[in-house]
């Protein structure tokens, strides 16, 4: 599989460089002065390039140049900052005098918006790019990842390194308690569930509409903002050109959590039974002994020392390929795009694969009219990891299983830690290279995608567009875990096979106008919409199988089937949308934006909802007092919104009263039974977010410095709570709008180019953002929730008002009980060197973090480029929930290494560790406490790559368009607080829980990526 490709490479990379030798042309020297077009000023400066060449020289202070040039039929390439690209071929004349002409605004690039696109320099509102090629600068199997610190205000938690996960999107913050905290994504004008299994090569652009001005278009879905995807499509220009983009990755293990070896664990044991007597004299401990053949020799010396960390994962090697076909005819263009993924995870047996095909397909048959179609399809098939809760799963016995097993004992039988002759009292713990090599996890997924539109030139500027668009899914999983995985399935083994259908459909309708009256501008649109989602799923568990044989394949061999699951379930959406943009002179802006939201999901009395917001925006750089600042000011906006959006992303049938059915035994007989399980509420409405926002762009120093500048206030309120109702009602709670929560921060982006000339040139980028939460009300009397994840000591965040959601909930730890403190400890039933503890508990941390950022660099030096990309986190908490099992309940498993060289002894009192003990037979004292809370500040080097573009004289002579090959590491260093024991601070063991950030026990750990890549096109 490998040597073809490297091969291939090989050879084309020494025909290329052997190229580079043949004889040049005698050289001819060429003079010239560049000159501002506008001004008819001298410009220096200026980077002068031959065209296909890396050779080059800048204008001097006098706009004056020389440069002699070997290469037959030169073209020369001006570029200069503020000013539009220039090429000059060169037929003959040797003195030259070049024009070049004011670039437009750089605010005038065009962005997507929802129903359109428009002028940078119009938008009133706050919205985010990142190109194509930013997102696949580092191997990314799923889009969000690539658009990771490359937005301000959106956080893109990557919370495992298990490549079937799925990041966790949040913009500007969590503004919601019960309803979904994810962005509305909607590529090619559709909405698209599942984004994860969108191919990023695929990408052409993603814009983030984060403010009420740019999101209040999608209403009711708007609330959490926007995710626009463009995807790529036929050529721009006239012509075909045939593309291949492929790399190959090697993954590793970055680090290992310090546990205890084989000698170490059974010094912990020893000790712990050795202190047996100080928590239950009158309890009997067996003797601690070191018997068994099986493990320890003669001299009682353990016979194995496993490193599970280093048998649980492996060296992922992945790669992936893209082929692309785009044409581009007088009227029509067309692009198919197909690719393949195949990405290994570092733990083993855990992969995805992805198999993906595109088209579109765009043509201008009349004057009058316009159509095209656009068509997505996708099979992925995973070997999923299990990332939920605190089972007895390899994430977590990779860590607690003693290293004196085996992975297998000589005789071929897998080890488990029940597999012990001396009476150690540990945890049924299966080897996590078992579970990982016979477990099966198999989710296939299968996804059909697309539009198709029809666009009527009415009139000049006037537009009617049609559309139907589609997203269907199609999601099949089988789980079967073997007959010999203790304390997981053993001994009747467990299958389990579920199915799922989704279709989601939409049918829009919309009029667009554009036009300019003098110094007056105009841009309008108003719509209509139709959407409909349907799901039917089917699911069946069974237990008791005499063997493995047949997987989940023979459901009908178990002698335990479970209950069969089936269900339907459809929601739909009626609105009528508006915006309008207003420019005088493209110096003062308003923009006004309006949807009206009828959904099925909300009560009777609300089913319809109304969301306005009204932009304005000031352009100070075209006013006549700013006219002196030229080639310092470039361009200065003022810019602020307000508006409402909502969210409508809750479970449907939320406010009738439903009727549940099942069955019971009647006389010995299954008999069908139905019941009333929820409170009707015909007047539960959406929840809504008002936000406010301000900012600025300015442009200075002929745009050698950009800066970007946005402070927001979101208040989310009519949240969705279980009010209390009185017991007489028969039920305990009815769902209603009785909260909110507010978000209140700033974002900056700053971006420069330091250095700019023909041979080295030099872009950097800084974007940083800061969110303060806080809980404004819950109910009329603002009682405190608990609202999970439940665990030990039960919920771990609470809901109160005036703090932030995900709060960490537990008790403080002022340390250990010292020999001195024997009397007070006993007071609260405990001894010297068991955590001393507060009284009550109370908040500990917070898993939301206040300020993230990037700085990112790019250099490029010839035909070389670099990307240096770092990014970072401040003011977040990390609650460390594996110290419950690794450091505070020893005996039953092993564990962190400081168990063992910095718990609580006579002479070491002053530590947050307890003192050794048997759990099994001494007792435990674990409590979520502050010691379990970590600083989870970081800094990561996110992507350093390094990139060489061959020469394009080189390249026409064997028909090729591009070829670039680069070298990149992901994720090559880590910084963290030393608080922190586990792999990766960023992270989440709650998976899909609201309130599991930063909460984990135990994680998949996220790899180290080395990749070699090619890009090339005819």
């Amino acid at each position: 599989m490998w040597k073809v490709p490297v091969a291939c490479i090989a050879f084309m990379l020494l025909l290329l460089f052997q190229m580079t030798g043949y004889a040049q042309e005698q050289g001819k020297t060429y003079n010239g002065v560049v000159y501002d077009n506008a001004t008819k000023e001298p410009l220096p400066g200026v980077n002068i390039l031959v065209k296909g060449t890396g050779q080059g020289v800048v204008s001097d202070i006098d706009g004056k140049f020389s440069i002699t040039i070997d290469t037959p039929d030169p073209v020369l390439i001006f570029s200069f900052i503020g000013m539009e690209s220039l090429e000059y071929p060169l037929t003959g004349q040797t003195e030259l005098e070049i024009n070049m002409d004011p670039s437009e605004d750089s605010l005038d690039e065009v962005v997507v918006v929802g129903y359109g696109t428009q002028k940078k320099s119009d938008l009133t509102g706050s919205v985010g790019v990142v190109g194509g090629d930013e997102i696949l600068k580092a191997p990314v199997a799923n889009a969000l990842q690539g658009m990771k610190g490359k937005v301000a205000g959106v956080n893109v938690f990557l919370n495992s390194g298990s490549p079937s996960s799925s990041p966790r999107v949040l913009i500007r913050g969590l503004g919601t308690i019960n309803s979904s905290s994810q962005p509305l994504y909607v590529v090619d004008g559709v909405v698209m569930e599942n984004i994860e299994f969108l191919n990023p090569n695929d990408i052409e652009s993603m814009e983030v509409l984060k403010d009420a001005s740019s999101t209040a278009i999608y209403g009711a879905r708007g609330a959490n903002g926007v995710v626009m995807v463009t995807t790529k499509r036929g050529a721009k220009n006239t012509g075909t050109t045939i593309g291949y983009d492929g790399y190959f990755s090697v993954g590793v293990l970055p680090k290992k959590m310090d546990v205890l070896n084989a000698e170490e664990f059974m010094e912990v044991l020893e000790q712990g039974f050795a202190n047996h007597n100080k928590y239950r004299p009158d309890s009997p401990i067996p003797d601690f002994t070191k018997n068994d053949p099986n493990l320890f020799d003669e001299n009682g010396n353990p016979l194995y020392d496993t490193d599970w960390q280093e048998e649980a994962t492996r060296t992922a090697l992945s790669h992936n390929h893209q082929l692309s076909y785009r044409s581009k005819a007088e009227k029509s263009s067309f692009g198919a795009f197909v690719n393949y993924t195949d990405m290994q995870g570092i733990m083993l047996n855990n992969y995805l694969k992805r198999v993906n095909g595109k088209f579109a397909f765009d043509a201008d048959p009349k004057e009058w009219l316009s159509v095209g179609l656009n068509l997505l399809a996708n099979s992925t098939t995973e070997n999923v990891f299990e990332e939920s809760g605190g089972h007895q799963m390899p994430r977590r016995s990779m860590i607690e299983m003693p290293a004196i097993f085996p992975v297998k004992f000589p005789d071929g039988t897998w080890s488990n830690s029940s597999m012990v002759e001396d009476p150690y009292g540990l945890e049924a713990i299966p080897n996590p290279v078992h579970v990982l090599t016979t477990q099966d996890r198999l989710r296939k997924r299968t996804k059909l995608f697309g539009n198709i539109y029809t666009t009527f030139h009415i009139l000049p500027g006037l537009d009617l567009r049609t559309q139907f668009g589609f997203d269907k899914n199609d999601f099949n999983e089988q789980i079967y875990s073997p007959t010999d995985l203790i304390n997981i399935s053993s001994p009747n083994g467990y299958a389990y096979l579920a199915n799922e259908r989704v279709l989601y459909w939409q049918q829009e309708n919309y009029l667009t106008y554009t036009k300019d009256f003098g110094d007056h501008g105009l841009n309008a649109m108003a719509g209509l919409s139709w959407q409909k989602r349907t799901s039917e799923y089917f699911n069946v568990s069974a237990t008791g199988f005499s063997d493995d044989t047949f997987k989940f394949n023979r459901m009908q061999s178990a002698s335990q089937p479970g209950t069969p699951n089936s269900g339907y379930d459809e929601w739909s959406m009626n609105s009528y949308f508006l915006r309008g943009n207003y420019n005088y002179k493209s110096k003062y802006l308003l923009t006004f934006t309006g949807r009206v939201d009828g959904s099925s999901r909300f009560g009777e009395n609300n089913k319809y909802g109304v969301f306005p917001s009204v932009g304005v925006g000031y352009v100070l750089s075209k006013e006549p007092f700013m006219q002196g600042l030229s080639g310092t000011v470039d361009e200065f906006k003022i810019r602020s919104s307000y508006g409402i959006t909502g969210n409508t992303e809750i479970p449907t049938y939320q406010s009738l009263g439903t009727v549940s059915t099942g069955t019971t035994l009647i006389n010995g007989s299954r008999a069908p039974i139905s019941y009333v399980n929820r409170l009707p509420n015909p007047d539960l409405e959406w929840e809504k977010t008002r936000q406010f926002d301000i900012g600025m762009d300015l442009t200075l120093m002929e745009r050698a410095l950009v800066f970007s500048f946005d402070y927001y206030h979101k208040l989310t309120t009519d949240l969705l709570l279980d009010r209390p109702v009185p017991s007489s009602t028969g039920f305990a709670a009815v769902r209603d709008n009785i909260g909110s929560v507010s978000n209140k921060g700033i974002e900056v982006l700053v971006r420069a180019f330091p250095v700019t000339n023909a041979d080295f040139s030099w872009e950097s980028t800084l974007n940083f953002s800061y969110n303060k939460n806080q809980i404004e009300q819950l109910g009329e009397n603002d009682e405190d929730i608990f609202p999970g994840p439940n665990w030990v000591s039960g919920s771990q965040t609470i809901l109160r008002v005036g703090e932030s959601l995900s709060s960490f909930w537990g008790y403080e730890r002022l340390g250990t009980w010292g020999t001195d403190e024997a009397t007070e400890a006993a007071e609260v039933g405990a001894i010297p060197g068991e955590a001393k503890r507060s009284a009550e508990r109370k908040i500990i941390g917070n898993g939301l973090p206040h300020w993230t950022g990037s700085f990112i660099n790019n250099f490029y030096y010839g035909n070389f480029d670099l990307t240096l990309d770092v990014q970072f986190v401040a003011g977040v908490d990390i609650l460390q929930q594996f110290f419950h099992s690794t450091q505070d309940r020893t005996g039953y498993a092993s564990g962190l290494k400081d168990v063992l060289y910095d718990a609580w002894t006579e002479t070491n009192q002053n530590t947050m560790v307890q003192q050794i003990r048997n759990g099994p037979y001494s007792g435990q004292n674990s409590e979520v406490d502050s010691h379990w809370v970590a600083d989870g500040s970081y800094i990561r080097g996110n992507l350093i790559s390094l990139g060489y573009s061959f020469d394009q004289s080189l390249l026409d002579r064997i028909g090729m368009n591009k070829l670039r090959v680069y070298a990149s590491v992901q994720n090559a260093f880590l910084i963290h607080s030393d608080e922190f024991k586990g792999y990766d601070p960023e992270a989440s063991s709650w998976e899909g829980n609201q309130w599991g950030q930063n909460i984990f026990f135990f994680q998949y750990p996220r790899p180290r990526t080395f990749t070699l890549g090619l890009s090339l096109q005819f």
